[in-house]
């Protein structure tokens, strides 16, 4: 019994080291708590950096026990890092868009884009849960046709228990990149929600300058028909020529053929709106009755600034090039040996005469160690090869996404700025002047001392200049929506100066 009872002591000392220096990882959950929320946890650079501003990496190995921050830090950071998340409402361009809140919350509960994303950051969850565990333990069995005939006996079979056991550090380093991952999947997720609440709003502003155009068609139907009348008293009294009629006739099918196409237009944009909610495309939608001529408080520069420690697009290529800094590490822990231990027991036949030499019918054990013999150069040199062009390839990846959201935030803030300098002039210079235009040259053609072809001349400059002022505010709340998303959240927005 002695003989049996030490290789099991052996055997479950090394199997107890093994799954004692495998919980000394921080488990999954931790990580993505420590990993995600430390990420987060400065709002000026969210990232580790050199002293030349760009991510530094580490020199050594990194340190596991990196220290974890407070559950109310950790809230408070979270709230602070994406505006727009379940339970914040959007932002508010139009006077009352009670209506577009509910599309966005439709489409962010509904939407199959977001349901596959989240889906695909759950399961990255799932993975870095089990990535710091040890390979499974491997049993086997060797029955011998013709028993190994000894001194001791007839040996009939050999069973054998093995444990592998990888350099634990690597396990720590792979369980945190894998962390990392999952985290830049959360942020792609951010990334569409912020996308889809955006083209939402696009869309619902298209709906208002469509009814807009369609209330001016019909507004300038009841104006062009009410010429229409003018002229024929005038014939009646021979005072215009039946010109002046075919002239408003043809108005008239101008604006009709126009009125079809804005309507073929908005039915359009609906079936879109319901594409990106998820549901029928025969559901109607109101848009909003009017918008507020308001433009952004900060200037490009302030609003990027905003973005680099908000917009999820940015963070998810920060994450990524941190689990990147994470592969070195490991292409360097790779060269280190994994070490393998088995125990081997061989049941013996107590077939033999007693001796006194050996123990008859004794059965014997034994204890193996293996090591992986690391011995190509080349091959771990092209591992650790790999691991740096990646990260080389995520740090101009970052770089790249931070000049292009740069370039458009400044473009955007230029088409707003624009935007609202034409709506601006259109609502306190021009279109008063264009209507009392309209009005003056009305009352002369009935006095007969203008020609009718002025008057039809004034009403369409009207309706261009009325539906350019339309336009301007459409594009005017486009740009704010697409700045809203640019930045990662919502702006503060004023009248202009």
């Amino acid at each position: 019994m002695r003989s049996i009872k030490l290789p099991f002591a052996l055997i479950m000392l090394g199997l107890s080291f093994a799954g004692c220096a495998s919980m000394s990882v921080p488990t999954a959950t931790r990580l993505l708590e420590e990993t995600g929320y430390q990420i987060q946890e400065t709002t000026e650079n969210p990232s580790p950096t050199a002293p030349d501003g760009n991510l530094a990496l580490p020199d050594s190995e990194p340190d596991p026990a990196t220290a974890p921050v407070s559950a109310r830090r950790q809230q408070e950071t979270e709230n602070q890092a994406i505006s727009l998340t379940e339970n914040s409402p959007p932002a508010r361009v139009a006077k009352s868009t009670e209506g577009l809140d509910l599309l966005i919350a439709v489409a962010w509960a509904e939407n199959p884009k977001l349901d596959q994303l989240d889906r695909e950051y759950r399961s990255a969850v799932s993975r870095s849960e089990w990535m710091d565990q040890l390979p499974d333990p491997r049993i086997g069995a060797n029955v011998f046709i013709n028993p190994i005939e000894t001194a001791a006996g007839s040996q009939r079979a050999a069973l054998s228990l093995s444990q592998t056991i990888p350099w634990l550090d690597r396990l720590n380093a792979e369980q945190r990149q894998a962390c990392l991952e999952a985290m830049a999947l959360r942020s792609e997720y951010l990334t569409e929600k912020l996308r889809l609440t955006a083209e939402i709003r696009v869309a619902w502003h298209q709906l208002f300058l469509l009814d807009k155009q369609v209330e001016i068609a019909e507004t300038n139907r009841q104006l062009l028909e009410s010429l229409l009348n003018v002229a024929n008293a005038r014939i009646a009294t021979g005072n215009a020529s039946q010109g002046d009629v075919l002239l408003a006739t043809l108005e008239l099918s101008k604006l009709e053929q126009q009125l079809l196409s804005y309507r073929q237009q908005r039915r359009t944009t609906e079936i879109e709106i319901n594409r990106r909610l998820g549901r029928s495309s025969d559901e109607s939608i109101d848009g909003p009755t009017d918008l507020s001529l308001l433009v952004p408080e900060l200037d490009a520069q302030s609003i990027f600034h905003l973005a680099k420690s908000h917009q999820p697009a940015l963070e998810a290529a920060r994450l990524r090039l941190q689990a990147a800094q994470w592969g070195i590490t490991i292409a360097r822990l790779k060269r280190r040996p994994e070490m393998t231990l088995s125990a081997s027991y061989f049941p013996t036949d107590d077939n033999r005469l007693s001796s006194s030499q050996v123990d008859v019918g004794q059965d014997p054990w034994s204890l193996g160690l293996q090591v992986t013999l690391p011995w190509s150069r080349k091959k771990y040199e092209a591992i650790a090869e790999e691991a740096s062009l990646t990260q080389e390839a995520a740090q101009s990846s970052l770089e790249s996404l931070e000049d292009q959201y740069e370039a458009k935030i400044g473009s955007l803030v230029t088409e707003a700025t624009r935007a609202a300098d034409t709506a601006n002039l259109h609502l306190t210079s021009i279109l008063p002047q264009a209507r009392q235009t309209l009005a003056a040259d009305q009352k002369s053609y009935a006095s007969g001392a203008v020609e009718f072809d002025r008057v039809i001349q004034d009403y369409r400059s009207l309706l261009i200049l009325e539906t350019g002022y339309y336009q301007a505010m459409r594009d005017l709340a486009v740009a704010v929506a697409q700045l809203q998303q640019a930045a990662g959240t919502d702006l503060k927005l004023a009248p202009p100066e």
